[in-house]
């Protein structure tokens, strides 16, 4: 794991964070540091995705961004919706020509990643041909390709088996000096992270590194008051 600097590289101090002009998360105070794993995990509606969108919107341009509902284009194959976040590194004719016809550098470059996440026979297919797990690796794939160094993911494997999402998992982890995830598994939680931070009653109720915790210890994070 890359070690800690001294400055965080996100930090919110006595925040409040809303959602469709409703307060979700109050008095909030939270740094993340480069080289940490971090895990948010709680019920539904306790605030991970308003507070991914928080941290997202300090670094834009450092984050790979994989979110809950992927947003990918229907009718275009996994193939361009891969190479979709590489766009922003080319010119518009390049990215013009790509669209037209695949070009061989693209081709190698998005074929690599449809390797390692086990797309490569869908690659030329519609994503909307995909099952749910397909667009979902898709969507893995579109923050893959944008090689940067902080990866914020939202619920990136809730729709994949077991298997697949302790691979991807592992690649997420391997091609990111910094990843912060939104978890629904906490036992993926506790195994791919270094630190979980549990929200409950719009506000920080846990906030421990992984190894010093167990499952049970999670439990109370999703039981009604």
């Amino acid at each position: 794991m890359t070690a800690l600097t001294d400055q965080p590289l996100f930090e919110l101090k006595d925040s409040r964070l809303e959602y469709q002009q409703k307060t979700v998360l109050d008095n909030l105070s939270l740094a993340i540091y480069s080289g940490e794993r971090v895990a948010l995990v709680g019920g539904s509606g306790a605030g991970k995705s308003t507070l991914l969108k928080a941290l997202r919107e300090q670094r834009p341009d450092q984050v790979a961004w994989c979110p809950q509902q992927p947003g990918l284009v229907p009718m275009l194959s996994a193939f361009h919706n891969i190479y979709m976040g590489a766009l922003d590194r080319h010119s518009f004719l390049y990215n013009l020509g790509n669209l037209i016809k695949p070009l061989p550098a693209a081709r190698h470059q998005v074929s690599e990643i449809a390797q390692t996440i086990g797309l490569q026979e869908h690659l030329y297919n519609s994503v909307d041909k995909l099952s749910g797990g397909q667009q979902q690796r898709t969507s893995i794939g579109r923050a893959l390709i944008q090689q940067r160094d902080i990866f914020i993911g939202d619920e990136p494997v809730a729709n994949v088996d077991d298997y697949q999402a302790e691979s991807l998992l592992k690649l997420i982890c391997n091609s990111h000096p910094t990843v912060v995830l939104a978890l629904h598994d906490v036992e993926q939680a506790l195994q791919f992270c270094t630190r979980v931070i549990g929200l409950k009653d719009g506000a920080i109720v846990l906030d421990a590194p992984s190894d010093q915790l167990q499952v049970s210890d999670l439990a109370s994070l999703y039981q009604a008051n």
